[in-house]
C-alpha cells in the first residue's frame, strides 16, 4: 500500500474506532434495570464551590443487581449528592442513611423499555454517521492525491476506495453488534 494512501487509511479507521469508543460510552449510560455506577457519569455535585461528578467526591458501586451504594468521602457531602442525583430527573429515589447514599433501581416498565430502546437506536445512529463522515473525508483524501504530482494511480486509488469501504462496512457492522446487544439487555425482564 502506498504510504500516503496507508496514512489517509489508518486516520480513517481511527476516527472509526474513535465513534465505536463513543457509542460504547453512551450505550453504558443507558441503564437496562440493573445498578450500574456509569448511570451517574452525568451527575455532577457541588463541591466546595466546583462542580464535580459524583465519583470523583464518592465511591459508587453495586450492592446487588439493583441497587447503588454511594459513599462519600466526607459526610458533609451526603446530602449535596443526594440532592444532585434528583436533581439530575433519572428517577433515581436516592436514601441517606447518614453514612451512605442507597438507591434501590426500579424495575422498567415496557414503555421506559422501548424508550431506551430508542435512545439506543440514536446513539448508534449518531455513531455510523461519524463513521460515514470518516470515509467520506478518507474518499476525498484518495480523490486529493489522485490529483497530485505525481497523481496515484488509478488502480491504486480504486483499490484504496475499496478498503475504504470494507472499513466502514465493518464498522457500521461493530454498531449494529453493540446495538442489538443492548437492546436485547434492555427489553430482557
Amino acid at each position: 500500500m502506498n504510504p500516503e494512501v496507508k496514512t489517509v487509511y489508518d486516520k480513517a479507521e481511527g476516527l472509526m474506532d474513535k465513534s465505536i469508543t463513543h457509542l460504547e460510552q453512551e450505550l453504558t449510560k443507558i441503564r437496562a434495570g440493573k445498578a450500574n455506577p456509569a448511570i451517574l457519569d452525568n451527575v455532577t455535585v457541588d463541591y466546595h464551590g466546583t462542580r464535580m461528578p459524583i465519583n470523583q467526591t464518592a465511591n459508587v458501586n453495586t450492592q446487588d443487581a439493583r441497587t447503588l451504594i454511594i459513599q462519600p468521602w466526607e459526610k458533609t457531602m451526603l446530602t449535596p449528592i443526594e440532592k444532585a442525583i434528583q436533581a439530575a430527573n433519572l428517577g433515581l429515589n436516592p436514601q441517606n442513611d447518614g453514612i451512605l447514599i442507597r438507591i434501590s433501581i426500579p424495575p422498567l416498565t415496557e414503555e421506559r423499555r422501548r424508550d431506551l430502546v430508542k435512545k439506543a437506536k440514536q446513539e448508534a445512529e449518531d455513531a455510523k454517521v461519524g463513521i460515514r463522515g470518516a470515509r467520506k473525508d478518507a474518499m476525498e483524501e484518495i480523490k486529493t492525491l489522485k490529483g497530485k504530482k505525481p497523481p496515484l494511480p488509478e488502480d491504486e486509488a480504486k483499490d484504496a476506495e475499496t478498503k475504504i469501504q470494507v472499513l466502514t462496512d465493518q464498522y457500521v457492522s461493530k454498531c449494529d453488534k453493540h446495538l442489538e446487544h443492548k437492546e436485547k439487555e434492555i427489553m430482557t425482564v
